[in-house]
């Protein structure tokens, strides 16, 4: 008999957000594999369990390793519970590479449900929630950032990012540039938790904000790109958006067939717009 595999949410800020079936789970499981062993004390503590099982820290930096591990364990017949700092596991947190090894070895893996800060920010943005999707931490270096949004540009549907505070301002600066200023979008902060915030407003005003310093738990809620056909995209808009990819290093070629990909024109319409421009600016220094 194989184990089972248990995803457990934990509180994303408030501790009685926790479900009940969190602290039945905590107190019988074989093993408790915990993103930072010191928060799962705090969080066995606030619930009121101790853990009989055995409790083993599992996060980034060891995942790999200790995936092999914890698998055999299951094979084994045992209960384990994955749970992480906030939120589900998996979900921008430690948990997908174990979870894969242990459908590779036809354990039964199930989850309870917790908190998430994907839909609680999503929920309170007031941008539209039909149709959305999560794309977790943007990349630290500032061009690979604006490549990933520049991917997403023309995205129908709503996005939900998280971001650390420190780089907040860049983001929504990046997102802006990308984006458009007017696009709008809710910077989420501390949810839950006493000092909640939730701002919204257009990119570039939230930009601006975020300038001056913003602390704690953030998550980014940006507005889909609004319908648009290829009719209205001036010659105007199809230069900035080649320059913006020249700008992060693309060859001029790439740039253009890119922009043609995801504005629906000819590669041909958009390398003249690129040329005329490129004479009038010209002509004017003259």
């Amino acid at each position: 008999m194989t184990g089972i595999l248990v995803l457990a949410g934990t509180p994303i800020g408030d501790i009685s957000d926790a479900p009940p079936r969190l602290a039945e789970e905590l107190a019988g499981a074989d093993v408790v594999a915990a993103e930072d062993t010191r928060r799962l004390r705090r969080l066995t503590q606030a619930l009121g369990v101790t853990p009989k099982g055995r409790v083993v820290s599992y996060f980034e930096g060891n995942e790999t390793a200790r995936t092999p591990e914890l698998v055999e364990e299951l094979a084994g017949g045992a209960r384990v519970l994955l749970v992480t700092d906030a939120g589900m596991p998996s979900v921008s947190d430690p948990g997908y590479r174990l979870v894969a090894a242990a459908v590779e070895r036809d354990v039964k893996v199930t989850a309870v449900p917790g908190p998430s800060a994907v839909l609680t920010a999503l929920a309170l943005s007031g941008l539209p929630v039909d149709r959305f999707c999560f794309e977790g931490f943007l990349p630290r270096k500032a061009g690979e950032r604006l490549g990933r949004l520049r991917e997403v540009a023309q995205e129908r549907r709503t996005l939900v990012y998280f971001e650390a505070p420190h780089r907040l301002d860049d983001t929504l600066a990046a997102m802006a540039e990308v984006f458009g200023g007017e696009r709008r979008a809710a910077v989420c902060r501390e949810l839950t938790k006493t000092y909640e915030e939730v701002k919204r407003g257009p990119l570039a005003e939230l930009a601006a904000w975020a300038a001056e310093g913003v602390r704690g738990e953030i998550t980014v809620v940006v507005e889909g790109a609004p319908e648009k056909g290829a009719e209205e995209i001036d010659d105007a808009e199809l230069v900035r958006r080649v320059r913006v990819r020249e700008e992060a290093g693309e060859r001029r070629k790439e740039a253009i067939a890119a922009v043609a990909v995801e504005a629906g024109l000819p590669k041909r319409q958009v390398f003249d717009a690129v040329v005329r421009a490129k004479r009038e600016a010209g002509e004017g220094s003259r």
